[in-house]
């Protein structure tokens, strides 16, 4: 399977590249900066903002994984939103699958968003409402997007791949995950796709 990984050197889509390779696939990792990347993987510097590289990029992709977020640092958050409508123009009419990286703040506790909670971090509500934003658009395509989002638990750091995890659909279903243990469900959902035109979470 060929894969392009957005985000290829951060935390979650290091990760990804990571066990995607391991499992022999065929990847690709696109960075703003060209980072290097771990043997076998093809780096490739270019932005999901840029219409061009994003269409030679995913026309080339069997499924995408999308480990981007908006800005924590000020920065402009259409920039987000724009490169998830490219990305969805991209792969719109095609075979290939589209997996974004969500947010926790989307997942939803008795029918209510947990970013509108009270307890909710307010520093941590403008990302996370941008985020859900991203997800309203993904709803918002027509049969001809194959689009997955998958939410991470409250915490995702780095830790140990244990390979045990549950599943869940619209509520969270554990507090924290490892960004290995992350990686396998995107690559589980590549390889055995069970969330097609929908979301979905995990934790421990």
């Amino acid at each position: 399977m060929k894969i392009a990984v957005y985000g290829a050197s951060g935390m979650v889509g290091s990760r990804i590249v990571a066990e995607a390779a391991a499992r022999g696939h065929e990847v690709t990792g696109v960075t703003r900066s060209g980072a290097d990347l771990p043997a076998g993987v093809q780096s490739v510097q270019a932005s999901a903002n840029d219409v061009a590289s994003v269409k030679e990029i995913v026309g080339d992709a069997d499924v995408v994984a999308v480990a981007l977020g908006p800005s924590r640092t000020g920065g402009d958050h259409q920039d987000y939103l724009d490169a998830v409508d490219n990305l969805i123009a991209a792969v719109r009419g095609t075979e290939t699958r589209l997996l974004v990286v969500g947010g926790a703040g989307g997942l939803t506790i008795g029918g209510q968003r947990v970013l509108d909670g009270p307890d909710f971090p307010a520093e941590y509500r403008p990302e996370s409402l941008t985020v859900a934003q991203g997800l309203e658009a993904l709803r918002a395509t027509d049969e001809s997007v194959n689009w997955t989002m998958l939410h991470p638990p409250f915490v995702i750091q780095p830790g140990e791949r244990t390979g045990t995890f549950r599943l869940g659909q619209d509520e969270p279903v554990g507090d924290n995950i490892s960004a290995e243990d992350f990686a396998i469900a995107v690559l589980d959902e590549f390889e055995k796709p069970a969330n097609n035109r929908g979301r979905f979470t995990v934790g421990y």
